[in-house]
């Protein structure tokens, strides 16, 4: 009886904080039929909003997926003097907000900040331009990677690498032939979710943005943009973009540790080993 409780109360909260408010998205987006929506999307500022966003994510995402994975092959391989304040460095991101992110960004690069006269003698935009919003992105997906990798590889270990080290294998070939095929999974696994979060950051990104559109406005400021103006029927849609991105990375995530075995609970034959 406990059992069957607990899971319709859990069945409950999911449908009444999950899925719901997720129906209701697209509900609102086709509520004036699919033409409206079609031509919603089609707009030219939603669009911009779009390519912006996937340009972003474009850039972040590789540049997060190269320091994770030297990041984790270095903490996971080495011993080295500060490798316990670069772990705790990786989670910074976790524990601040995004906004305050941005702010920090602001104070750095800003017209009166730190490095605001110097960008400006030079000619160098970074707020209130895309490279603003691409290290405000950096920041916020900065741990996915590395936070997937580096318990991963730690469970691994490091016996086929120093079998590869005994039979002459380089450091290029023991990490293109050996540790790369090892961690795909992981590895795909980390990019899919600081892909997400690339796509639907807002704190960090509204800080940075200016707000100008057709230049600095993602489609998450594109969504609130139109909702403040009472375009209702836009901002769900281009809201129904965003959400349709969610339900596609869960899939693939899902799809993902069904097909490599990641994030698997551990199973009686591990406890009894």
């Amino acid at each position: 009886m406990t059992r069957v409780i607990l899971v319709v109360a859990a069945l409950f909260f999911v449908a009444l904080f999950l899925v719901l408010p997720l129906v209701a998205v697209f509900a609102q987006a086709f509520a004036h039929g699919w033409r409206i929506y079609i031509d919603a999307i089609r707009e030219r500022d939603v669009l911009a909003a779009l390519r912006l966003t996937l340009l972003v994510a474009a850039i972040a995402v590789p540049l997060n997926v190269v320091f994770g994975i030297a990041a984790s092959w270095a903490i996971t391989r080495f011993d080295f003097i500060g490798k316990n304040l670069l772990i705790s460095l990786i989670d910074i991101p976790l524990a601040v907000s995004p906004v305050v992110a941005g702010l920090m960004y602001i104070e750095l690069f800003g017209l009166h900040g730190w490095l605001g006269p110097w960008l400006s003698q030079h000619n160098l935009h970074i707020v209130f331009a895309v490279p603003g919003l691409v290290l405000a992105t950096i920041f916020v997906t900065f741990p996915f990677v590395a936070r997937e990798l580096i318990p991963f590889m730690q469970a691994q270990g490091s016996d086929e690498e120093e079998a590869a080290v005994v039979l002459g294998a380089g450091g290029w070939s023991i990490f293109w032939r050996v540790t790369l095929p090892n961690i795909k999974w992981a590895l795909l696994y980390g990019t899919i979710l600081a892909a997400s979060r690339s796509i639907g950051e807002f704190g960090a990104v509204s800080v940075l943005s200016g707000h100008i559109r057709g230049r600095t406005v993602t489609l998450p400021l594109e969504v609130e943009m139109l909702y403040n103006e009472y375009n209702f029927t836009a901002a769900f849609a281009a809201a129904s973009l965003l959400s349709l991105a969610a339900v596609i990375t869960l899939i693939v995530k899902k799809a993902i540790e069904i097909i490599s075995g990641v994030h698997t609970p551990p199973s009686k034959e591990d406890f009894a080993e």
